[in-house]
């Protein structure tokens, strides 16, 4: 049997014009996570989306981690929704983005006005029947996360089917880790355990910066072992812990 681990990215810039960009925090994140990473064994893959965020948390992790053997490849199926998009569509006078961030950090409680639109944004994008206002639909963006999960998997049991069944090698588990977002990752997990959109959006606002979700996978089965685990955080101290 098979593990792919989900790790959402580092600390981003949320809330900022320009959120695709990670903090000084994020990076140390990520690399926390690559030094808890050398107690295991080192994966055979690595899968990573291609926004600025994602291979920034790859860079770090392998600071920590200190490797540069393991194969990459750059997957845009794991990118996160554009919220940028959906907050527009949210509030129409929100067209200049840098603005609206610029203005909503003037208020006395910015995080929390931010959180809430934000909420009210993706309840809107989720629920609404005008799926063709958005760049890409809700339904379009949860098959698209269902469909790289299943590209990964597809491949990795061909490529073991195509081995020798007497290549000791081709039996032993391989470990990928996929390099990602808390959206696609609460898509994934609302997949495998059959849950609805409110289930999904609570997850979702559970999901920590570079938290791991461990899946098993086999040509009968897929299944979750663990989600969300930031042990890795919580043992370098409790300001490491951060949601967005």
């Amino acid at each position: 049997m098979a593990a792919i681990y989900l790790i959402r990215h580092g600390q981003a810039s949320f809330g900022s014009a320009d959120y695709d960009q990670l903090s000084k925090k994020g990076e140390q994140q990520a690399q926390l996570l690559g030094e808890y990473w050398r107690a295991r064994a080192q994966p055979s893959k690595f899968y990573c989306g291609d926004l600025l965020r994602h291979g920034q948390t790859l860079s770090g992790f392998n600071k920590g981690y200190q490797t540069s053997t393991v194969p990459m490849i750059i997957h845009s199926g794991f990118n996160e929704f554009d919220h940028v998009d959906i907050l527009k569509k949210h509030q129409p006078q929100w067209q200049n983005f840098p603005k609206m961030s610029e203005d909503i950090n003037k208020l006395q409680h910015p995080n929390k006005t931010f959180q809430k639109e934000f909420a009210l944004a993706l309840e809107r994008w989720m629920f609404s029947d005008k799926h063709d206002e958005y760049k890409e639909s809700w339904p379009q963006f949860k098959l698209r996360c269902i469909r790289a999960l299943q590209n990964i998997i597809d491949q990795e049991l061909a490529t073991k089917r195509q081995l020798s069944a007497n290549d000791d090698n081709a039996k032993k588990s391989k470990d990928i880790l996929v390099f990602t977002s808390g959206g696609t990752i609460s898509v994934i997990i609302q997949h495998i355990l059959k849950l609805t959109n409110k289930e999904l959006l609570m997850i979702n606002q559970q999901v920590r910066n570079t938290s791991v979700t461990k899946l098993l996978f086999s040509e009968q089965m897929l299944s979750i072992d663990y989600l969300n685990n930031y042990s890795h955080l919580e043992q370098a101290g409790e300001d490491w812990v951060t949601f967005r």
